[in-house]
């Protein structure tokens, strides 16, 4: 999801090569140091571990 703090990951398996072959797809805009830091703050006050950071980030136009 655009503008959020979620990553998707996929895999597939390559038979010929006898591979896993793992993707992942994230949006930055929260997923830096600041969302690192609200995640830590909400942990060391007891709050919802993803408080504040389950809303759409400030996309760019």
């Amino acid at each position: 999801m655009k503008g959020s703090n979620f990553i998707d990951i996929g895999f597939e398996v390559d038979e010929r090569c006898k591979r896993l072959v793992i993707l992942g797809a994230l949006d930055n805009l929260i997923k830096g140091a600041a969302g690192q830091a609200v995640q830590n703050m909400n942990l060391m006050f007891a709050l919802k571990e993803t408080a504040g950071l389950e809303y759409a980030g400030i996309m760019p136009a």
